[in-house]
This record gives C-alpha cells, structure tokens and sequence, in this order.
C-alpha cells in the first residue's frame, strides 16, 4: 500500500477526496503547542505579562474558541473581526481593538462591546474616540472608562520585505517616535491625558513582519523606554502598559527549526528590565501579539494537479487553485515549499513551477521545485499555509473560497464550508432597468 502524507493523524489524500480541493487543513495540536509554549517560555517566565493572538493571520469562528480555551487574548483590527470574535462568545475584556482607519461604526462596536483596549492609531481617531465615548453605553461590567493605547512608529529597521515593514517613521502605522513638545505623538498624550472619556494606558509598536532576528525589536524597546521616561518628565505620566506586537518569523519549509518564542521575548524583556532600572522607571506590563507564528506552520493547503506543461526549460504544474487563495506570492515574494501527497517517498524526478489557475501572468506558487514526475490527478501539499491564506482569499475569477478542515490525532471537522457558486451570487442584484 503506498503511504500517503498524514497531517494532523489523517491521510491528505482522503481529506481531498472527501472535502475536494483546493482544501485549507489546519493541525489543531501545533496550534496548541504554539499556545502551550506561550504560556511556559513568556507568561510563565515573566512577571506583569499577556499575549494576544493577532487574529488578522487567520480567523473563524472556531479558531477564537481555541484561543478562548487557551486562555490567550485576541487582537481584532476590523468590525467583521470584532463581530466573529463575539459571535464565537470570546470575552470582550480580552480583546484589543487594532486597525489604522478604523470607521465610526467600528469604534462603536468596540465601545458598546466592551473591548479591553483600543489601540489609538493617530489623532483624529483619537478625537473621535474620545467623542464617542462619552455617548456610547458600555456593557454593565465595563463602566469604567475605556483604555486606550497609542501605537508608535519606534523608527527602526527590520530588515525584511519593504511590505512587511511596519514601524518605520513615515508610514501609515502609527505616531512618529519624535522628540519635542510639539510632535503628534506629545499632542496625543497631552490630549489623552486631558480627557475625561478615556484612559491613557501606554505605548504600542510592532516593526515588522517575518523578522527571524531580534535585533530590530531590542532596539525597538529601547527607542520605547526613552520615549516612556520623557513622558514621564514631560507629562508625569507613567506608563502602564507596553505592547511589543509581534511579526516573529517561521520559516518557509517544515525542515527548518521551530523559531523559539524566547529567542525574541527574552532579548526584549531583558533589555526593557535593565533600561528601566538604568532610568528609574517601573517596568510596565507588557503585551505580545503572535499572530503567524502561532498558526502558520500548522496549515497545508492540498490542491489535485490539473495540467503538465512541458516547454523548453521549464516545467509547469497547472493546479486547481491560486492566488485567489493564496495570494501572498504574487504580493511580496512570499515562498513556499511542497511535496506530492499520495507519492511523499518517490524520488525528486526535477524541478517544476507550480502555476496557479488564475488568469494573471504573475499567478505562480511556487518557482523551482524538486517534485517527483507529477501527473493529472496527483495532490499537491504547500506548507506553512496557516496564516494569511484563508484571510486574504478572494473570489478572483470568481473562483469559491476553499473549505477549512481542523485535524487532530486522526479526527477532522469542518471549521469552513467550501463556497459554492450559488454563495458567491448571494449579493448580487440585477436593477429592475436591465431586465427591460
């Protein structure tokens, strides 16, 4: 009997077979050992400390009440992410409520829900906020003012991908990490401070995306601490809270290490420690927001092999799916890498471009592979597709949304229905005017 990949207890080929493909299929065990780990390298070994899943790298209904039962925080940068936290019975008071526009309806909803915190990301959100604070009713157990934090942009280099760049001066994250009386993030804080709808609660920054060295988030801590101890003497306001946001790398293929959560959370934790007492500063509480890093890994998506081109020097393998569920490729150069699920022993036979089906010139997966002689039929496995594949999936070429499977010890469940046609139509309307 010829072995088949096995994800998360079960074989590829019959998750294919039953739910079709394309096919997202997550591990829920990696998913709670990312959780587990969390706990006993960050939480447990530092004092004053608290991590919040960023939902933004893959969210449903189900994925939240894994976080729930973790006893992890959710970090929601959206409405509709705020809304399917809710409707999955998440507590509010562990959410935070990210997002660079935020609309008013949106702002509403945080206030009316609840949230735990609203991450401020300029100063006409935060007039707005202000406002409509002292108007929106708050649930029973949340009459205290809402707590705000507001996200600086620490200035530094993180030495990935220039869209996956997110703390540097001049962008469209964040307050300017500036000195003197008059910058935008002093304006804030002095307007913060002054009102009586909100609570300061201290800083935020997050640098960067896919960072696989810590020397970008240390020196981000320290640029913070400055800025924490000039707030004091310019304001007297102490900071009680310090986020780090997230953006720790995974890496591409399942045959490199585990990226430990230490490796980034011990260099910071102990610099803001000594920078502190260098100052004279009381170490504030410090949040996390892994978002890929907790997820990532733990997906494959599966797609059947539709199409072998051969042509002068290049191989192309036609698959059923693409950028439209998986457009991070064709976006920054995202890589990935892939076996063939019912044939995972067969030896390499060359290497091929995986070409999606989309029709865009730039719809590649994957360039230059080593895949054994792959033939119509056979099932192709990406790894590293948890995060940001079934998030940024569209409807491109009006292609259904792929289903989500969870597997774990040799059970799956459906987490997402695969979208039919009959649902991609369900908005659609013909004015009374075409049918003349």
């Amino acid at each position: 009997m010829v072995a088949h990949l096995q994800w998360g207890g079960m074989d590829c080929v019959e998750l294919a077979h039953i739910w079709e493909t394309p096919l997202y299929v997550l591990d829920e065990g990696i998913i709670r050992s990312r959780c587990a780990e969390i706990r006993s390298d960050f939480l447990g070994r530092w004092a004053k400390t608290w991590a919040c899943y960023a939902s933004k790298a893959f969210l449903t209904t189900g994925m939240a009440c894994i976080v729930d039962q973790e006893g992890l925080g959710l970090d929601v940068v959206s409405g509709g992410e705020l809304y399917t936290a809710i409707r999955a019975g998440f507590p509010p008071y562990r959410i935070k409520m990210h997002g660079s526009a935020k609309s008013e309806r949106e702002l509403r909803l945080a206030l009316a829900s609840g949230v735990g915190s609203i991450i401020v990301d300029g100063l006409m959100e935060l007039e707005l906020l202000d406002a409509l604070a002292g108007e929106v009713r708050r649930p029973p157990d949340r009459r205290e003012r809402p707590r705000i934090v507001l996200r600086v942009a620490p200035g530094v280099d993180p030495h990935t991908h220039s869209f996956l760049i997110t703390g540097q001066t001049g962008g469209k994250f964040g307050l300017p990490l500036e000195d003197g009386e008059g910058s935008l993030l002093s304006e804030a804080v002095r307007f913060a401070l002054s009102s009586k709808s909100i609570t300061l609660g201290g800083f935020h920054f997050h640098v960067g995306s896919q960072i696989f060295e810590n020397h970008a988030h240390v020196e981000a801590v320290r640029r913070m601490v400055v800025c924490m101890e000039r707030m004091q003497k310019t304001f007297g306001f102490k900071t009680r809270e310090l986020n780090f946001g997230g953006g720790f790398g995974v890496p591409a293929s399942p045959d490199k290490p585990h990226v430990p959560l230490r490796f980034f959370t011990d260099a910071m934790m102990g610099v803001l420690t000594e920078e502190c007492e260098a100052r004279n500063l009381e170490r504030p509480y410090v949040t996390i927001e892994p978002g890929r890093w907790l997820v990532s890994d733990a997906g494959i998506t599966l797609y059947t092999v539709e199409t072998v081109k051969r042509l002068d020097g290049v191989t192309y393998v036609g698959v059923d799916g693409g950028m439209a569920d998986n457009p991070r490729p064709s976006l920054y150069g995202a890589e990935y890498c892939a076996i063939v699920a019912n044939r995972p022993d067969d030896p390499p036979a060359g290497k091929v471009v995986i070409a999606g089906r989309c029709c865009e010139t730039g719809d590649i997966l994957i360039r230059d592979v080593e895949l054994p002689a792959v033939t119509r039929g056979d099932i192709l496995a990406v790894f590293n597709t948890g995060a940001y594949n079934f998030s940024m999936a569209s409807n491109y070429n009006r292609l259904p949304r792929p289903a989500v499977v969870l597997v774990r010890d040799g059970w799956a469940d459906l987490l997402v229905a695969r979208q039919t046609w009959d649902d991609m139509l369900s908005g659609d309307s013909i004015p009374e005017r075409l049918l003349r």
